[in-house]
């Protein structure tokens, strides 16, 4: 059994159990998954935490530790994302689509979209996700 942090269109975060990977996908393309507060069937996977194995070194087993990991965890992926995609800011809905149907090569790309943005390259079958992007330390000065 694996465990699939998932979200509704709306917004609603909640838990989901499965036997793996493809019968999350079998009953979601069948609509037999729904949000357990508005009962709608649009729902896709969250990136989670909870996924991510922390290694013992540097004292990551207590609770800093494990903070000061996990940030630098965040700004390594941050780090990777930044110079291995291509940023398209907020054309990426756009860029996506190009990319799907082979109007342009493929590319990795990053960016910003629109929850109805979203929905579309949902609907369109274009497989992305969101990487939550720490604040710079300076950003709340």
């Amino acid at each position: 059994m694996i465990a699939f942090d998932l979200e509704c269109c709306n917004g609603h975060a909640f838990e989901g159990w499965f036997e793996d990977s493809r019968a999350f996908e079998d009953q979601k393309t069948r609509s037999l998954i729904a949000c357990p507060l508005c009962e709608t069937t649009d729902v896709a996977k969250k990136l989670s935490t909870f996924a991510i194995k922390s290694s013992p070194r540097n004292n990551a087993e207590s609770p800093s530790g494990k903070a000061a990991h996990l940030a630098a965890l965040g700004k390594e992926i941050s780090h990777f994302v930044e110079k291995n995609f291509d940023d398209v800011g907020a054309d990426f809905a756009t860029e996506a689509l190009k990319i799907h149907y082979g109007a342009v090569e493929p590319r990795n790309i990053r960016g910003v979209s629109t929850d109805q943005e979203e929905k579309t390259l949902q609907e369109e079958g274009v497989k992305f996700f969101k990487v939550p992007v720490p604040k710079p330390p300076d950003a709340d000065a």
